[in-house]
């Protein structure tokens, strides 16, 4: 259950995971560390989301000593539930707009309504059955829109389809309801705005995958890692009804592309995000790629914030997330989904080099300095920790900040939205 550990002495790390990747287990043998099994005693547990849910629940009578460390927070689905995301991040506008913030300032919108003018980075959405009848009257608005379905409590694409037609929808309920399959019935899902003004390059759609590393949510402490990378789609993007059912043209996930007869099994259908970055800047200017990534960088600390109230923070957590971020053809970010356990699992080279430096750079981040993990350590890593990611935000160092505009302070503020990315 935990070893008492004296950190002024050489020991071995012993650490467990539920999961057989190189990515992790090259990352653990290199640092010398023990593998051992669930039930032995043990420093560090890299776990599915499964195993993370049975050991902090009440019925497990588990209790974690000072020296372990966990890759999940309790209740990451606030974050990582398609529903339970827009729910959080509706209740955060709403209490910031109740407070009179002026970054919950309205505008009128194009499509008849109201909009958020700072914090309007995710699609209108709606969660079904509960808000069919708000859905349909959103619907009503603009009958030519195009909407995506997606089941709340999955991944990788899978249940996923677009609809133009009301009649699909109601269709598609009747068929869910007579199916033999009395479980899809219960599934919640989502429906939201399609995003139907991608930014295209060589004429396909793409989105982006961001790695964002939280080791608090009270005080929020939270780093990006600038080597991310797009994903595009492998046939071109088009809008026409015959194609909107075709997979290949709208959804991004390798999962999904993979299966195509045009995926590219040596790029893997990716790109980096400095080559991005590098694109943007020739094709659209310096100026408007900066505000770009500077947006990218407020939308994810605002969906940090928005899950802040509700997340259930203890010390032995951290965890990576992986932010899929689709960019419209006026260069504004969308917010599409926000994934607790994104894929380790390595499709090409640059893949695997990538993924090996990211669980380098977060054991460095998330382990003191002697290596040994210690709830009483204040969590604010050495700046030569970081190695590839850059800090968010860090509410600790912005509180011990005496005011000045020195540069901690500037890194770690959320309104500051600037990122190199470099």
């Amino acid at each position: 259950m935990g070893v008492p550990v004296n950190n002024h002495d050489r020991i071995k790390i012993c650490f467990c995971t539920d999961l057989d990747k190189s990515v992790l287990l090259n990352n653990f043998e290199k640092r010398n560390w023990v593998s051992v099994n669930s039930e032995d005693d043990w420093h560090f547990y890299w776990a599915g989301t499964n195993t993370c849910r049975n050991i902090f629940s009440v019925d497990s009578g588990y209790r974690m000593h000072d020296n372990q460390m966990i890759n999940h927070f309790p209740n990451h689905y606030e974050l990582s539930r398609k529903d339970l995301l827009v729910k959080n991040i509706k209740r955060y506008r709403k209490d910031l707009e109740r407070d009179g913030n002026l970054l919950a300032e309205k505008t009128d919108s194009l499509a008849g309504g109201t909009r958020y003018i700072h914090l309007d980075f995710i699609p209108t959405t709606f969660v079904l059955p509960a808000d069919y009848n708000m859905f349909v009257e959103e619907y009503r608005k603009n009958p030519q829109s195009t909407w995506i379905m997606k089941p709340c409590g999955k991944s990788q694409g899978t249940g996923i389809f677009l609809i133009n037609k009301l009649s699909k929808l109601k269709k598609w309920s009747r068929e869910a309801r007579n199916a033999f399959n009395p479980q899809i019935t219960k599934e919640s899902y989502v429906i939201s705005r399609y995003i139907d003004n991608p930014l295209l390059i060589g004429g396909k759609k793409f989105d982006m995958r961001l790695y964002v590393l939280v080791t608090s949510f009270r005080p929020l402490k939270a780093y990006l890692f600038k080597l991310g990378f797009c994903r595009f789609c492998t046939v071109k993007y088009d809008t026409s009804v015959t194609e909107l059912d075709n997979m290949y043209v709208h959804l991004t996930n390798v999962s999904v592309q993979k299966h195509g007869g045009e995926y590219n099994t040596l790029h893997g259908g990716k790109w980096s995000v400095q080559n991005l970055k590098l694109y943007l800047e020739g094709t659209r200017g310096s100026e408007i790629t900066e505000k770009l990534f500077g947006n990218i960088t407020w939308l994810i600390v605002h969906s940090l914030r928005a899950v802040q109230p509700v997340m259930a923070t203890d010390r032995h957590c951290f965890e990576c997330y992986g932010y899929d971020i689709i960019i419209d053809n006026s260069l504004k970010p969308w917010l599409v989904e926000v994934n607790a356990s994104p894929s380790l699992t390595s499709t090409t080279v640059n893949d695997r080099i990538l993924k090996y430096k990211l669980i380098d750079n977060i054991l460095s981040i998330v382990l003191p300095p002697d290596g040994v993990p210690d709830v009483r350590w204040n969590k604010i890593p050495n700046p030569e920790a970081l190695g590839n990611f850059e800090l968010l935000i860090d509410e600790d160092l912005a509180a011990q900040d005496d005011g000045n505009n020195n540069k901690d302070k500037l890194k770690s503020s959320a309104f500051s939205a600037h990122n190199r990315w470099k």
